[in-house]
């Protein structure tokens, strides 16, 4: 751990990180990073880097931890052994017991509970850097990873904390602010203004406890907009195109050419259309014709005179030959009879 510093806010109201009093910490956000989730998340927050993931709705087991008329939901923050600078013990604590509890329940006024009756929710935090302010830096990664989830909602949360040094508040603790300050009071608040998580460690006054609810409001309604935006760039699709000014002219009159081409392409093939169609007609009409044609000479094959019949029997030269073969044996045809 390092030395406290002199002074943590200067002469001009900067403090040692370059930030106001009324400033957060950079943040960066992004959802779906674990394929085996149904929802995840990924939050840098300053040097915070936090993971979480989120499992369910699913069958909860044992069953006699079920509830009959709402969905439970588990919620484990944990810090990694190489998170911090002194390496910690790995494994639950008291610490980390306790953050879980408190950022369970400030899930449960949005989180539509009573659509999975039997059910359970788990809710997982990594912590895989720590930088202070490590509890409201994962609330808002699971509440992330809830809405990629597909969890039915009210709304997000978002959590932020205020803390009291060198005699003033200050919005989104450091590490340095955090380990020497006076007084860290992290919160967490639906997109509805209700406070769902409060805590305080510290000594403030009257006054100051209700300024710093005001400063926490505004710290939460930044981290919401940037929450908007993330999901937003997730589940959208810009399908804005910059042209300049220069190509605009150029671009309309190649949409109108393209459109004026593609309706004389479909005239052209109405009309191959149509004169295919005649050409069929056309084609059905001589098969017709050829058709009657062959049936009547069919026809008049059946109906051949009699004379006309006789006069190609007497020309058949095959009648001739049998009776010529009938007189030259008739020696045959009486051994036969006898």
């Amino acid at each position: 751990m390092s030395d406290k510093p002199e002074k943590f806010i200067d002469e001009n109201g900067l403090r040692l990180d370059g930030r106001r009093i009324d400033e957060i910490r950079p943040m960066k956000m992004e959802i779906g990073v674990l394929s085996r989730a149904d929802g995840s998340c990924y939050l840098e927050w300053g040097k915070n880097k936090i993971l979480a993931a989120v499992y369910g709705p699913r069958e909860l087991h044992p069953r006699r931890l079920q509830k009959a008329d709402s969905v439970l939901i588990r919620y484990r923050y944990n810090m990694a052994a190489f998170s911090v600078e002194d390496r910690i013990r790995p494994g639950p604590s008291r610490r980390s017991t306790e953050i879980s509890k408190v950022s369970r329940e400030a899930f449960e006024p949005v989180v539509l509970t009573h659509l999975y009756p039997g059910a359970v929710i788990d809710v997982f935090a990594e912590v895989l850097q720590a930088d202070a302010g490590t509890r409201t830096a994962a609330i808002n990664a699971a509440s992330m990873a809830l809405a990629d989830a597909g969890i039915p909602m009210k709304g997000l949360v978002s959590a932020c904390a205020v803390g009291k040094v060198d005699g003033q508040l200050v919005l989104d603790l450091n590490k340095a602010e955090d380990n020497f300050g006076d007084a860290d009071i992290p919160m967490a608040i639906t997109s509805e203004g209700e406070i769902s998580l409060i805590q305080m460690d510290g000594d403030v006054t009257q006054e100051e406890f209700k300024k710093a609810i005001e400063m926490c409001k505004e710290g939460c309604r930044q981290i919401l907009e940037i929450q908007k935006e993330t999901l937003k760039n997730k589940f959208t699709k810009l399908d804005e195109v910059e042209i300049p000014e220069d190509e605009e002219e150029d671009v309309s009159a190649l949409v109108e050419s393209t459109l004026t081409s593609a309706d004389e392409g479909e005239a052209c093939e109405d009309e191959e259309v149509v004169e295919e169609a005649d050409a069929e007609d056309d084609s059905e009409d001589v098969d017709d014709v050829e058709d009657v044609e062959d049936d009547e000479e069919a026809e008049d094959e059946d109906d051949v005179p009699e004379e006309k019949a006789d006069e190609v029997v007497e020309a058949d030269p095959s009648f001739e030959d049998v009776e010529e073969e009938e007189d030259e044996n008739p020696e045959d045809d009486e051994e036969e009879t006898v």
